[in-house]
């Protein structure tokens, strides 16, 4: 099939059974929403549970075979990828749905709005459907895989939902945490309490409610230049486990003086990127938690903030993660979030990564590293800071730094950042 041809809707193309990239795309400008891709897995027209569902807040199914890879914007047009192994789909799975949501509009305000499968080893493209016509649709189901006979198909399906993605996922059978709803009001006594001549017989003791799974949450916020903080506090990720993740993948197109790198770097088996944080505790104490020097943290006593070793495989598994004990928020001053280029990539500008702070209770807040531009191997990501009334701000960074030679990429970062620390030479 020919890379610019569209599928008519409801037309059917057989797809390998192999790692595809699945692209959403659209064109981006002034006005328009913002969009999110999203996948279900399907047995019997309805997902098995909860977890077969994956969007911005659940990135990864449990199976392997599906997984957000986050939104990258490349000037004039916004993509947001899912990538798909139907090798490892499970056997129970018959269908998996391929979505698009629309935030703060409709799709009818959103131009150019398309889905692409490309061969994710090859880029070459196996199908892409054209989805148009959009009024004031809020969620699209852009189009399916499904078993026949053995083989994967994909079929351009173009369904339009006026619900948003919850109303798409509940039709699907996932059930999705609602907003509450303001308590109705208490009665007002009357003046005068009727006389109670016996005590009443205390009420029975209410069966014991059945454990049910905590419903999915769709709320998350989405830190950008224009609105690069927000408060934990007010978005109720208090306490419990703060989860920072750093998902990526490797460019297969490089331009300017990157493009003189080499190309070897795009086809690389041994990049290793670094989650790091910088650290100062109320008591003035400061520290590092990193896989260099094997400083991995701990959880529980300080620094709280812990590291879940070190992954080197990126956009093979679920990236790189570090945990916040956010019980603990009253012994944190700041910590600063960076992530440095150990080995198998020469700058951040061959990578497209997405950030994600993933608070146990409260919405979940994400941004992409914006294209780089300067020849950087360690970079910023994100400032949370303890304001000293109790709230915590995350402040999202982005900051490429470009360390002077023989200077490490840590003591790049102190500098930057005024944390002023003694630094000798580590290794892992």
């Amino acid at each position: 099939m020919g890379a610019n041809m569209s599928m008519s809707k409801g037309s059917n193309t057989p797809v390998p059974a192999t790692a595809l990239r699945v692209e959403v795309g659209w064109g981006s400008g002034p006005g328009v929403p913002d969009a999110d891709a999203s996948a279900l897995l399907l047995a019997g027209g309805k997902v098995r549970s909860d977890s077969d569902f994956v969007f911005y807040n659940q990135p990864a199914h449990s199976s392997g075979a599906v997984r957000h890879e986050g939104k990258r914007d490349t000037g004039g047009r916004t993509t947001d990828t899912l990538l798909v192994d139907l090798a490892r789909v499970e056997s129970g799975i018959e269908t998996v749905i391929l979505a698009a949501s629309c935030d703060g509009g409709a799709f009818g305000q959103v131009p150019d709005l398309y889905v692409e499968v490309k061969d994710a080893a090859s880029g070459t493209v196996a199908a892409r459907f054209d989805s148009a016509g959009a009024t004031t649709e809020t969620a699209f189901v852009l189009g399916e895989f499904y078993r026949r006979q053995g083989a994967w198909k994909f079929r351009a399906v173009g369904q339009g939902y006026s619900s948003g993605l919850g109303g798409l996922a509940t039709d699907y059978g996932i059930s999705v945490d609602e907003p509450p709803r303001p308590a109705p009001p208490a009665p007002v006594p009357s003046a005068a309490p009727p006389r109670v001549t016996a005590p009443p017989a205390p009420p029975a003791a209410p069966p014991p409610p059945a454990a049910a799974p905590a419903p999915v949450r769709l709320t998350k916020v989405t830190l950008t230049k224009a609105a690069p903080s927000v408060s934990l506090t007010k978005q109720g990720g208090t306490s419990g486990a703060l989860h920072v993740n750093l998902n990526w993948q490797v460019r297969k197109q490089f331009s300017g003086w990157a493009g003189k790198l080499g190309r070897s770097v795009a086809m690389h088996s041994d990049l290793d990127l670094d989650l790091c944080a910088l650290y100062e505790l109320t008591d003035g104490r400061k520290g590092v938690v990193q896989a260099l020097g094997n400083a991995f943290g701990s959880l529980h006593q300080s620094p709280f903030i812990h590291l879940d070793g070190d992954d080197r495989t990126g956009a093979v598994s679920t990236g790189e993660n570090l945990t916040v004990n956010l019980d603990q928020k009253h012994q944190l001053r700041r910590v600063l979030v960076f992530v440095t280029i150990y080995e198998g990539a020469r700058s951040f500008a061959d990578l497209n990564a997405t950030v994600t702070l993933q608070p146990q209770h409260g919405a979940a807040i994400d941004f992409s590293l914006d294209e780089c531009t300067v020849p950087s191997t360690v970079c910023a990501l994100a400032l949370i800071t303890n304001t000293g009334g109790g709230e915590l701000v995350v402040r999202r960074e982005a900051r490429y730094l470009v360390p002077e030679r023989g200077v490490s990429p840590q003591r790049t970062v102190d500098h930057a950042y005024g944390w002023g620390m003694n630094w000798t030479p580590g290794r892992k």
